[in-house]
């Protein structure tokens, strides 16, 4: 059993890398990839870490993109954490996702809602902020009750203080991981648009623009999706992926490896993903 999808404190999860890595092993595992939001920070204290487990270690990452007007997340699995142009094109992402946390907490202090940086960065223990943080900080101060529902009626992408970031297109994102000797692959599609929403043809425009794969198992599919994501790869001769999308507190009800308690990843699909990663290899 694998797990190809999880997040550690480098980005919007609570655990260190290490701390994951150990979870894995506990799990049973047989590979982990970390994949934290626009960065490889975690990265490396994840792999100096392998001496110390059984479970494969692996790196990767998830990428923000625009698709159909709404943002689509890409995962890049299998990315050389040392590739030098991919890092610098991060550097550039981290700094779009510091601008859009400014302008959002601007219209929250318009919506009586003010928050500083430096409290919003208390609830994060690393340098890269999410709404997940703003989340915490709101609830820490009062404004909402709980940080759901600072999504629910703030900073969710129909809240009043929501504010959409300057995103890749997929064809860009794809071309990044590939070029990081990566596997470009859609994150949860079943999540895409809340859920309802048609696949089919969509999946196969993003096919064309250089997405080689799909998350077909995830930790909060129902059987149902999951048989229907699976075959839709099949039907489109696109790799399977699967994941938990662990992030620790964050998430409470996700754990690694099982995502709420269904979530069973076969090893086989790594074979596949490495085939395919292989497939690319003269980029």
């Amino acid at each position: 059993m694998i797990d190809l999808h999880c997040h550690s404190l480098h980005s919007d999860g609570t655990d260190t890398p290490e701390v994951v890595a150990l979870l894995g092993e506990a799990c049973g595992l047989t590979a982990l990839c970390l994949t934290d939001h626009d960065t490889l920070g975690g990265i490396p204290a994840f792999l100096a870490s392998q001496p110390s487990v059984k479970v494969r270690l692996l790196a990767g990452i998830e990428l923000s993109c625009r698709f159909l007007g709404r943002s689509l997340h890409v995962l890049g699995l299998l990315v050389d954490p040392g590739d030098s142009r991919f890092q610098t094109r991060l550097v550039e992402l981290r700094e779009r996702r510091e601008d859009r946390n400014h302008r959002m907490l601007h219209r929250l202090a318009e919506l009586g809602c003010p928050l500083s940086r430096e409290e919003v960065q208390a609830h994060a223990d690393s340098p890269l902020l999410s709404r997940v943080h703003i989340a915490h900080a709101l609830a820490a101060k009062g404004f909402v009750r709980r940080p759901e529902e600072a999504f629910a009626r703030l900073i969710g992408d129909e809240g009043p203080a929501f504010v959409p970031r300057e995103e890749l297109s997929p064809a860009e994102a794809a071309h990044w991981i590939r070029e990081a000797g990566g596997v470009p692959v859609v994150a949860h599609p079943g999540r895409f648009a809340g859920g309802a929403f048609s696949w089919d043809d969509a999946m196969g425009d993003l096919q064309r623009e250089g997405l080689e794969g799909l998350e077909g198992y995830y930790g909060e599919y129902r059987a149902a999706e999951q048989r229907y994501f699976v075959g839709l790869a099949k039907r489109l001769g696109m790799v399977v992926t699967g994941g938990s999308d662990y992030h620790g507190a964050h998430k409470p009800g996700i754990r690694l490896g099982s995502g709420r308690g269904g979530l069973r990843v076969p090893d086989s699909l790594l074979d596949a993903l490495e085939a395919q990663q292989r497939r690319g290899a003269w980029i």
